[in-house]
């Protein structure tokens, strides 16, 4: 072991290391090293003689898990950081179930259900119910029901809950609970669990078996807990009743990254830590290691407008760096084309890589018009959170293979996998095994299994492919138990005959399929590998377990990090970039709308502006535009009041030779009036010459003679103001001009009703 670990670490990291004993809770600002913190203080724990078996350490993503385990090997040693007990909640949960999931009736080899297949487990049940998906929509359901059991609300406890019951028909959604109830049968019955089952049934589990408690007590004496603010309630109880029995206890996190409400985090378990254990140790991580001084006293500034949070002041002993830059443009394109731009001049001027460059945003949908930008400059970019590999449809297909050989009561993997790749058993014939699978109560592969004894149901014909497909599934089963998830998965891929069908494609996307395979069986080979070289379990069945909790920092590939980042605030936590762009600063966008009439929901997008621009290491520009497209219509914004948030030291207005917008409050608070008098933004070459007419014109307003307007003409509408015309056509008497205005965009308007006046004014004929 690497005697001199404790001389890597500052001060107050140094304390938060060595404070073992008791409950602790370490508040980490950005950048200030929590990772490190983490990693040495359970290295500290193993140097001080506690065995790697008693430690219990709970990320939020395998890759965090990853990276701290290999450290702590370096450190420890390999053969000792093995036996921690160290991954996500729901990977160190699910491994908990596959020991002690036959208590709650499941078996060890049950199937974890993601995202798609719980969604798709819910549409099946409502075209059965014959409800209408435009009110009972899958991805809704889906949804509530995750919420409610994140809550620790089942499926009979909601269906007696009278309150929920009024929510649902205010809701237009009075089967809820009869969906929720289906829901949870089906799943039972298949041996699955979903994402959310695996935090449930933990406490379940807990709550039934004092003993199964008992002995988890016992065997984790020390636990520590990564991004605490992070935690929904189910994960908060498993944590309380883990720790119940030695306290020990250490949490690490910070109250003013808490973004994630809406998964059911709850930033009380941070804030309310010291109610829960009065004799806990604080411990302040405040020295940024990752951003310039520049952002982050900016970012202190931000988050100083919260009421709700641990105070502590956070600071940097980097350079000072540049200001916070604030780029301001007419229409939501012009945003994108001064983004792309500035990061092109910057890449080149300063010898930079794609990779240093991330542009953030606060709904998937503004990732369209930079997707574009960026493509006409051909800058490279990969956005994050887009379809995931896993998510694939030829990658679903055979790890429903995988799934069915492992367990085959998985009733979402049949579907898939029944008539893939084509063997002639239709629709109707798969409609009517799960119908008689569902009056008689027992699995679709009960009745699929003995298929011969259905014949007043299926004809010779389908029997016999019904059949073909069960000795398949069940030849494949064999040693699925011993062989390596390699060998068991190119066997699978053969001998389904998926890999063939994927080989002949000629087609692009064909070709682009029979690679995702390829790329598929690598990652299962690299899988095998690694765990048979540090002595842990390598089935088809573990690969599976593993890469059903994968999640988006898990899945990047190495051909992805050369490329400019395009990704939500959300998904930028935990992430950092050399140059960070936080673009649609508008109160339409962010704050979101939504958050408007709570100060708590208000507080927290503000947490999430704080996330984005301590992303930043080296540079952070905002932008927004005066004008954005909604519904196919222009329509004005007002600039974030976040902006107005900001602290003027900071903050630099390139296009106003660094002075700001002279911006003022707007009466609702929510934003910024202009004066109008003022050029408050830069103009492309086309707008200068209409910049300077600035006068309302006398009323009435009459307009000029429709004959006398050109393109490029400078001119004056009584509504839209100031604008430039852009083109001209049709012929009199209904010829139709498109003008570019100042503040509402182009327009297009037809010239004998348009009373638009001329700059400078030209006689009328005869005059």
């Amino acid at each position: 072991m690497d005697h001199n670990y404790l001389s890597e670490l500052n001060d107050a990291q140094k304390q938060a290391v060595v404070n073992t004993e008791g409950p602790a809770l370490v508040i980490a600002g950005a950048g200030a090293g929590k990772t490190r913190v983490l990693t040495y203080r359970i290295a500290h724990l193993l140097r001080n003689g506690v065995q790697a078996g008693k430690i219990l350490a709970l990320t939020f993503t395998n890759k965090a898990a990853g990276e701290m385990k290999e450290r702590i090997a370096r450190i420890a040693g390999p053969e000792i950081a093995r036996f921690l007990w160290m991954g996500t909640f729901h990977s160190i949960f699910a491994r908990i179930l596959r020991i002690e999931g036959d208590r709650l009736g499941y078996k060890s080899n049950y199937t974890i259900y993601d995202a798609v297949d719980a969604k798709s487990l819910v549409r099946t049940i409502i075209r059965e119910l014959n409800l209408d998906d435009n009110i009972y929509k899958p991805g809704s359901i889906a949804a509530r029901i995750s919420m409610v059991k994140n809550n620790l609300i089942t499926a009979s406890m909601y269906s007696a809950d009278g309150s929920l019951q009024e929510y649902d028909k205010a809701s237009r959604m009075p089967l809820l609970s009869d969906i929720f109830k289906i829901y949870a049968s089906r799943c039972f019955k298949s041996n699955a669990m979903d994402f959310d089952d695996l935090l449930m049934n933990t406490n379940i589990l807990f709550r039934d078996f004092p003993d199964v408690l008992s002995s988890y007590q016992d065997r984790f004496r020390y636990i520590l807990v990564d991004e605490y603010q992070d935690t929904n309630y189910a994960q908060y109880l498993i944590v309380k009743k883990l720790a119940a029995a030695h306290h020990n206890l250490c949490v690490v996190g910070d109250d003013a990254q808490s973004i994630y409400s809406f998964r059911g985090a709850r930033i009380e378990n941070i804030l309310e830590f010291k109610n829960d254990y009065p004799d806990y140790k604080l411990f302040k991580l405040e020295q940024n290691y990752r951003s310039t001084q520049t952002i982050v006293n900016a970012a202190n500034a931000i988050i100083a407008n919260n009421e709700g949070q641990i105070h502590k002041t956070v600071y940097s002993k980097n350079e000072p760096g540049e200001k916070i830059m604030v780029m301001q443009a007419m229409t939501d394109t012009e945003e994108g084309f001064m983004i792309t731009s500035d990061i092109f001049d910057r890449r080149y001027s300063q010898q930079l890589k794609w990779s240093d460059f991330a542009v953030l945003y606060r709904t998937n949908a503004q990732s369209r018009i930079f997707e574009e930008t960026l493509r006409r400059k051909n800058i490279p970019y990969k956005i994050y959170g887009g379809l995931s590999f896993y998510e694939r449809r030829e990658i679903k297909d055979i790890i429903a293979y995988f799934r069915m050989v492992m367990n085959r009561e998985d009733e979402e993997a049949l579907k898939r996998s029944i008539n893939y790749p084509k063997r002639g058993i239709g629709d109707t014939t798969i409609q009517k095994l799960f119908e008689l699978a569902h009056e008689q109560n027992v699995s679709a592969w009960n009745i699929l299994n003995e298929a011969g004894s259905y014949s007043q149901h299926f004809n010779a014909g389908t029997v016999k492919k019904l059949t073909v497909y069960a000795e398949l599934i069940d030849a494949l089963s064999l040693n699925a138990e011993t062989s390596d998830a390699y060998a068991k998965a190119k066997e699978i891929a053969a001998s389904s005959g998926i890999m063939k069908e994927l080989r002949d494609g000629k087609l692009p996307e064909e070709i682009s399929r029979y690679e995702n395979m390829e790329e598929l069986l690598n990652a299962i080979k690299i899988f095998t590998e690694a765990a048979e070289t540090n002595g842990e379990p390598s089935t088809l069945g573990d690969y599976l377990a593993n890469v059903a909790l994968l999640t988006d920092q898990d899945n990047e590939k190495e051909e992805d990090r050369e490329k400019v980042t395009l990704m939500t605030m959300h998904s930028a936590k935990g992430l950092e970039f050399s140059h960070v762009y936080v673009v649609g600063m508008e109160d339409t966008l962010f704050p979101s709308p939504m958050s408007s009439g709570s100060s708590k929901e208000l507080e927290e997008e503000r947490r999430l502006f704080y996330v984005a621009v301590t992303r930043a290491k080296k540079q952070a520009t905002l932008s927004y535009a005066l004008n954005r497209y909604k519904w196919g219509n222009l329509e004005r914004s007002n600039p974030s009041r976040f902006l107005r948030e900001l602290d003027m030291k900071y903050v630099d207005y390139p296009q106003t030779g660094g002075k700001p917008f002279h911006a003022k409050k707007s009466q609702d608070d929510r934003g910024f009036s202009f004066r109008e008098e003022q050029v408050i933004f830069k103009p492309s070459p086309r707008m200068r010459k209409i910049s300077k007419h600035v006068t309302q014109p006398a009323t009435p307003f009459n307009g000029s003679d429709p004959s006398q307007f050109s393109e490029g003409d400078s001119v004056q509408h009584e509504r839209f103001g100031n604008g430039l015309i852009v083109s001209i056509e049709g012929v009199p008497p209904n010829q139709t001009a498109t003008v570019e205005f100042e503040k509402d965009g182009k327009k297009k308007l037809l010239l004998r009703f348009a009373k638009l006046i001329k700059y400078p004014p030209t006689p009328l004929k005869g005059g």
